[in-house]
């Protein structure tokens, strides 16, 4: 048995980035579509769970604990559970990450 949740049915959020909860499918794995104009990115936060980033397109800005690091296409980044981190984009064009959680929900504090 398998679930298939079409384009035109995603939750498309702030700068064309798509949220995904597994559960929604029955999955245990979260993930954001991140596509950031420049200047743009996410806000300090944690999770109870590392988080994986992707980067697919552009150059990112990782912020995790007090340590900076560009990213670039290609590139894998894994945030440990419970440190503040952030992402942004630096580039001069668009960027696109996968953002993963493992957990059927995305659970995120802002801080």
């Amino acid at each position: 048995m398998f679930k298939v949740l079409r384009h035109d049915e995603q939750q498309v959020g702030q700068n064309r980035t798509v949220r995904f909860e597994g559960q929604e499918l029955g999955g245990p794995v979260s993930f954001f579509l991140v596509d950031a104009e420049p200047g743009r990115g996410s806000a300090m936060h944690v999770h109870p769970y590392s988080e994986t980033w992707i980067v697919r397109k552009g150059e990112a800005e990782f912020t995790v604990g007090g340590q900076t690091a560009r990213g670039y296409p290609g590139d894998i980044v894994v945030a440990a559970a419970d440190i503040p981190h952030r992402f942004l984009n630096v580039g001069e064009g668009r960027l696109e990450l996968v953002c993963i959680h493992p957990s059927e929900r995305i659970l995120q504090e802002n801080l």
